[in-house]
């Protein structure tokens, strides 16, 4: 997955550390339930974090919300 960078350069998404945020946000929390809550099966949720799917941005808000944070920190850890 690539999107615009700054200046016109083209910049590649790092699904694994979106990925790893992921895993930190969800702590304790079973797989199962979280991807519940986010309306995807868990099989998904575990592509997205081991960085192998990026995550929609139906599940980007789903997590913002659940979690307080933003999606720029989930997307970019900034």
């Amino acid at each position: 997955m690539q999107g615009a960078g700054v200046g016109g350069r083209r910049s590649k998404t790092d699904l694994h550390a979106i990925g790893l945020r992921v895993r930190t946000i969800r702590g304790d929390l079973r797989q199962e339930e979280l991807a519940a809550y986010l309306r995807i099966r868990q099989g998904q949720l575990s592509k997205i974090e081991r960085g192998n799917a990026a995550p929609s941005i139906e599940v980007l808000i789903l997590l913002s919300e659940r979690f307080h944070k933003s999606i720029d920190w989930i997307l970019r850890g900034a």
